[in-house]
This record gives C-alpha cells, sequence and structure tokens, in this order.
C-alpha cells in the first residue's frame, strides 16, 4: 500500500468532503488595477493579470513585474499561500487561470485578479484548480464584447475536493515530482525539436540551391509564367454570418478557425461562376502574415478576394507541393509603399524560382515531406509526443485529483489510488520515476 493509500485509509475512509472556494475562504476579493505605464524595474513586486497566462505556472515564488505603491490608489496585496485569478480573458477555455504564490515578499494584485486567502495547502489549491473539472465550472464565464469574464461570485462557487491537509501534501509531493519528470521530457523533446527545424531549414535550402555546381538540369521560371494569379469573387460582409454552410476564411483566420461563413447556395454560385482553388493547390496570404501559405485540402470554403491568392498551374510541368516549399523562400518583392505592407499579384507573377525536372522535383519533395513531418505533423512527430506528455500529465492529474465524495455529501465520481501511475513505466528523464 502506497504512502497516499494509508493516508487515505486512515483520514478519509469514508470519502473526500466536496466544498466551495466560498466555504474555504479566509478572504476573497478583486486586485486593483496597475497600468503598464506603472510597471517599473524596482520597486514593489506585483502581478497583473495578463501574466497569469502568459509567465506563471501552478505556482511561483517571484514576480517578473514591480511598481511603485505610491502610484498606486486602493493598493490591494497578495502573500504568501494566495491564490491568484485571472478573471478577464479571451476564451471561454481558458478564462480564470489560477496560480499560486509561494514567495515570501508582500505583492500587489492588479486588476481583473481575484485574490482567495484560505488556509489549506496552496500548492494543492492551484493543483485541483488546473482539473478538467475545475475549469469546466470556471468557464461558465460571460462573455461580452469578444471578452470573457469571471467575477468573485463565480470564482466562489467553484466546487472542489478538500482532503485532509496530510493527504493534501502528499497529493502535492507526488504532482511536484510528475510535473518535474514531465517538464524535463517536454525540455529534451523541444530541444530536439529546435535542433531538428534548424536541420530541416538547412537542407530545404540547400535542396532548393541549383545556383551552385548540381547535376541536375533546372529552368528559372517567373510564378507568371508557371501559372496565373487567381483569387476567389469578392464576399461583402453582409453575405458572411458566424452560422452558416461554409466556412468564410478571412486573412486574420487563414490557416486557423474560421468565424465566418458564407451560404451553401451562395458558394455553388460563386464556385461556377469565378476562379476556385482545386484540390492541392497552395494558397499564399498577401497581406498581413505575407507568405503564410496553406495546401487546399478540397473541402467547401471560400477565401478572401484579393488577400488570399494562388497560383493556377500545371502540375505536368511543376507540382503543387513543390511550389509550396519554395514559397518558403519568400521568392517575392513586398510591397510597402502604401499604408500597409501588401504582396500585389504583380510581385508574385514577376517572383523567380528554379524548376528541375518532375522527377527531381518529386525527390526533393519526398526528403522535406518526412523532415516536415518529423517537425510540424500534429499527428506524428515530435509535437505529437510533446502534446502526448502533456495529455499524460493532465490525465494522471485528474485522476489522482478525483475521489469519493463523502457519503453525506452525495455521489461522485470514484477513483482508487491504485488507479494512479505508479512507478510509471514511460520514457523518464535523469532516472527520475513517479511514485505514487
Amino acid at each position: 500500500m502506497s504512502r497516499l493509500e494509508q493516508l487515505i485509509a486512515e483520514l478519509c475512509p469514508d470519502g473526500v468532503e466536496y466544498k466551495t472556494l466560498g466555504e474555504i475562504a479566509v478572504d476573497i476579493y478583486r486586485g486593483s488595477g496597475i497600468t503598464r505605464d506603472q510597471v517599473t524595474q524596482t520597486g514593489t513586486p506585483c502581478v497583473r493579470y495578463g501574466e497569469i497566462y502568459t509567465t506563471y505556472g501552478i505556482w511561483f515564488e517571484e514576480c517578473v513585474s514591480f511598481t511603485n505603491e505610491a502610484t498606486i490608489t486602493n493598493k490591494k496585496y497578495f502573500d504568501y499561500g494566495d491564490i491568484l485569478f485571472a478573471i478577464t480573458g479571451e476564451s471561454v477555455e481558458d478564462i480564470a487561470k489560477s496560480c499560486a504564490y509561494i514567495g515570501h515578499e508582500k505583492c500587489l494584485a492588479g486588476g481583473d485578479i481575484v485574490v482567495l486567502k484560505h488556509n489549506q495547502d496552496p500548492k494543492y489549491l492551484s493543483y485541483v484548480l488546473s482539473t478538467t473539472d475545475a475549469q469546466k465550472q470556471k468557464s461558465k464565464g460571460k462573455v461580452k464584447s469578444k471578452v470573457v469574464h469571471s467575477s468573485v461570485p463565480a470564482i466562489s462557487q467553484i466546487r472542489i475536493p478538500l482532503p485532509p491537509l496530510p493527504v493534501q501534501r502528499e497529493i502535492v509531493r507526488i504532482l511536484d515530482n510528475f510535473t518535474e519528470l514531465t517538464a524535463e521530457l517536454t525540455a529534451e523533446l523541444t530541444a530536439e525539436l529546435t535542433a531538428r527545424k534548424k536541420q530541416y531549414e538547412y537542407y530545404r535550402n540547400l535542396l532548393l540551391n541549383f545556383e551552385g555546381e548540381r547535376d541536375v538540369e533546372v529552368q528559372w521560371m517567373t510564378l507568371g509564367e508557371i501559372g496565373r494569379v487567381s483569387m476567389c469573387k469578392r464576399i461583402m460582409k453582409a453575405e458572411t454570418s458566424p452560422d452558416g454552410d461554409v466556412p468564410f476564411f478571412k486573412i486574420g483566420t487563414f490557416g486557423k478557425e474560421p468565424d465566418a461563413y458564407i451560404s451553401q447556395e451562395k458558394y455553388d454560385e460563386y464556385r461556377k461562376a469565378y476562379p476556385f482553388p482545386k484540390r492541392g493547390d497552395v494558397l499564399i496570404s498577401a497581406a498581413g502574415t505575407i507568405g503564410r501559405t496553406v495546401i487546399y485540402d478540397g473541402k467547401p470554403a471560400y477565401y478572401q478576394d484579393s488577400n488570399i491568392v494562388w497560383i493556377d498551374n500545371d502540375e505536368s510541368k511543376v507540382l503543387n507541393k513543390y511550389l509550396y516549399y519554395c514559397y518558403a523562400l519568400k521568392p517575392w518583392a513586398v510591397s510597402t509603399g502604401g499604408t500597409i505592407a501588401r504582396l500585389y499579384n504583380d510581385n508574385i507573377s514577376k517572383a523567380r524560382i528554379p524548376v528541375p525536372p518532375i522527377e527531381e522535383q518529386e525527390r526533393i519533395i519526398a526528403i522535406l515531406d518526412r523532415f516536415d513531418a518529423l517537425c510540424n505533423d500534429l499527428t506524428s512527430g515530435l509535437p505529437a509526443e510533446i502534446e502526448a506528455r502533456r495529455k499524460q500529465y493532465e490525465y494522471y492529474r485528474d485522476k489522482l485529483l478525483t475521489f469519493p465524495a463523502c457519503r453525506q455529501a452525495g455521489p461522485a465520481r470514484p477513483a482508487r489510488p491504485s488507479d494512479l501511475p505508479v512507478r510509471q513505466a514511460g520514457r523518464r528523464a535523469g532516472g527520475k520515476e513517479v511514485t505514487a
């Protein structure tokens, strides 16, 4: 029997009590605004709400920002053990991200932060508030003007399992070890991914460089000689809606999830009457992040006129995938004389690329495809392995922090300590392993 099992059998044999944060709070309150201009290099440590999303993890000991507290009105402090919540965010899925402060200086909480004071283990609370169940409760935030908000009452209603302190501390010990192991594995994989990306870029540039002595016949051609720059007919804003049949990709959502749609009827009408990409064609962003490329998968979709274009080329001469890799070298000149930088059709048409025989194009594509999958594929390769480590961590964290509720508190999904990752047999870093 593990130490955790012993503690649970001894201290909470009939289940674990569930309480709301309002019930365990010694105090709970909002911070007070600290503007960007009030952040200094030295002074009183402070936290602004955006830093909870971007800078701090489960817990932190030192603040990255400081301020002159003489310039702050209505000061709101936090200190050791307090839990901070960011109550403004950009997505429902991430709203009210929280972290524990385990440093020993008195700090200032900025606006849109809720501070929870309590008598529990701070790391335990921070871990349990990061679980899938807790995030579902946090995600009941209200959306207003594309920004998601939470509040002190909403935070107070979050319900969590609250075992006795010795059980909390043993869970923290296990999760600290598992977190450290996961971080080391992720760091190793990330370093390997960085090295592979550099290697990939080196070989891509080498394979597409025909100016040296290579036993390959190559013809330098402009994209205008290869094909015609094409674009979809312009869609007016009134023709789109958040709900519809066919995704409409604007420059801001190109390569991402769409936020607008057009009707199937309009899509069918325009597709018959105007140019439309074929499956495999390489779409190019001509504004915003210029030269971003997406390979069209053939599924129903519509694209924003002159901001997203493609070369309507003959694949018996130049393969689409070869063009895709050539585009990564940014062969075109970008016009910067206007209000915003832009890639005009004339710039695209005049861009020159080397065109070897089809057999050589296929060989280059095969090599670069393998590198691309290793570096970028979210279903295989290193990014997939990094994502798998993250999901494994989240799975075991949620398992460890799910308890049968006390009988008088109502039923809850049971979980046994024996379900947890005792002597996890997966990949290790530095000879460490996790034991419960």
